[in-house]
C-alpha cells in the first residue's frame, strides 16, 4: 500500500498544489480519493491565512469589493478551477433541454457554449455577494464547507451510477476500494460536522446539514433522470453547487444575526 502515492495523485489530479510525479498504479488509485477532502483542508487554511495577512496589512476589510474578490478566486487558484469547468459544462448541457444522449454529447464537446459563459458570470457574482455578508470569524466554517462537499463529492463517485464506463469519473470509481473510500468520507463527514458545530453552534450544523444532503440528493436524481448517472463533469457541478448553497446559507445566517 502506497499512500503517499495515492495522496499525490489526489492533489495532483484535484488541485495546483505542487506535487512529486508518481506512476498512477492501479494499487495507488485504489485509496486516491481518501485523500481528496484533504485539498479542503488546504483551501481553508489558505482562506484563513490570507485574511489574517490582509487584517495585519490592512488591505482587506469585511465586506469589501476585495474581500469578496479574494474569497471567490482563491479556490479557482488553488484548484485549477477543475470543478467549475464541470458545473459550465453541465450548465450547458442542461440548458439545451435536449435528451440523455444529447446532453452526453454536450459534455464531451470542448467548445464553450453561450449557456455555460452566462452561468459562469452568475455564478461568480452570486458566490462573490454572499461572500462579502460573511465576517473574518466564520472562515473557519467556510474551510468546513471545503472539506464537506469534497467528502459528499467522492461519496458519491464510488457509490452512485455512472453515466459512461469511460471517463474521469468511471476512471477514479473502478480504481476505488470503495468500502475504503465510503469509511473514509464518512469519518470526514463526522468530524466536519463537529468541526461546524464546535465554530458555529448546533442551528447552523444543523441548516448546513440539510442544504448538504438537499443537494446530495438532487444530484443523485437529477444525474440519474437527465444522464444516466455521474461523470467526472456532474462531479465538478455538484461541488460547485453545493458549495455556493452552503457559502450563501451563511452568509444569510450571519447577515440576520
Amino acid at each position: 500500500m502506497d499512500l503517499f502515492g495515492s495522496f499525490v495523485i489526489a492533489c495532483s489530479m484535484y488541485s495546483r498544489i505542487p506535487m512529486p510525479q508518481v506512476d498512477w498504479t492501479e494499487n495507488r488509485m485504489k485509496y486516491a480519493m481518501c485523500f481528496f477532502p484533504l485539498i479542503g483542508v488546504v483551501m481553508g487554511a489558505a482562506l484563513w491565512l490570507t485574511a489574517l495577512i490582509g487584517e495585519n496589512v490592512h488591505t482587506l476589510e469585511e465586506g469589501s469589493l476585495l474581500w469578496a474578490v479574494m474569497g471567490t478566486i482563491l479556490p479557482l487558484l488553488i484548484t485549477g478551477g477543475i470543478h467549475l469547468d464541470g458545473y459550465l459544462d453541465v450548465t450547458d448541457a442542461r440548458s439545451s433541454y435536449g435528451d440523455r444522449a444529447k446532453k452526453l454529447e454536450i459534455l464531451k464537446d470542448p467548445h464553450v457554449g453561450a449557456f455555460a459563459v452566462i452561468g459562469c458570470g452568475i455564478y461568480l457574482l452570486a458566490y462573490a455577494g454572499f461572500f462579502s455578508l460573511i465576517p473574518g470569524k466564520a472562515f473557519p466554517l467556510i474551510g468546513g464547507i471545503y472539506v464537506l462537499t469534497r467528502a459528499l463529492s467522492a461519496l458519491a463517485l464510488v457509490n452512485f451510477p455512472k453515466a459512461k464506463k469511460d471517463g474521469l469519473a468511471a476512471a477514479f470509481s473502478e480504481g476505488a476500494k470503495k468500502r475504503v473510500v465510503t469509511l473514509s468520507m464518512s469519518i470526514y463527514l463526522v468530524l466536519t460536522a463537529a468541526f461546524l458545530w464546535w465554530h458555529g453552534g448546533i442551528v447552523v450544523l444543523g441548516v448546513m446539514a440539510a442544504g448538504a444532503v438537499l443537494s446530495f440528493l438532487h444530484y443523485y436524481q437529477m444525474s440519474k433522470k437527465e444522464f444516466g448517472g455521474i461523470t467526472g463533469d456532474l462531479a465538478g457541478y455538484f461541488l460547485q453547487q453545493t458549495e455556493l448553497l452552503l457559502v450563501a446559507i451563511l452568509a444569510v445566517w450571519y447577515h440576520l444575526v
